[in-house]
């Protein structure tokens, strides 16, 4: 797998320019970055999270962690994080643990740590453990339109 069908169509139907990263097989976002060699700071990492009436992605630079208390406050819900049993059925041509943070793409929606909102050049997960994709920080935060922005991490 290079990139998952569904995140390359939505990209190339938004009509953004991308390139792709190969690097060898990793099992974190942090691992990723180092394989790739680009700075954490500009992987975002998403996170599946579940709540009473759904789903959504929570996306932060790999190199944080995420608040989950005050994640449940800017969504005003009581949240956990998704199985990989829901994450597979939510992401089903993704490999476990490398979601990409296109929510749109998925019907999945976004909450985008600010964190991310004014970084030249992005880098995220391409649907498996050996591929990232690499966008310009204008055309990342095209992708990310529909998301609702907050700050929910601090640096891990």
């Amino acid at each position: 797998m290079t990139i998952a069908r569904k995140l390359q169509d939505y990209i190339e139907g938004e009509g953004v320019a991308y390139d792709t990263v190969a690097h060898h097989r990793t099992a974190t976002t942090s691992q990723s970055a180092q394989a790739a060699h680009v700075p954490g700071s500009r992987l975002a990492k998403s996170v599946v999270v579940h709540h009473e009436m759904g789903y959504f992605l929570a996306v932060v630079p790999s190199t944080h962690r995420i608040e989950l208390s005050t994640l449940q406050e800017v969504m005003n819900r009581r949240l956990g994080l998704a199985s990989e049993e829901e994450v597979s059925t939510l992401f089903a041509d993704c490999d476990t643990g490398a979601v990409p943070p296109i929510g749109s793409a998925y019907n999945v929606p976004v909450v985008l740590d600010e964190s991310l909102g004014n970084v030249p050049d992005v880098y995220f997960e391409g649907g498996d453990h050996k591929t990232l994709v690499h966008v310009s920080g204008p055309n990342f935060r095209s992708l990310m339109k529909d998301a609702q922005v907050a700050r929910f991490s601090h640096p891990s």
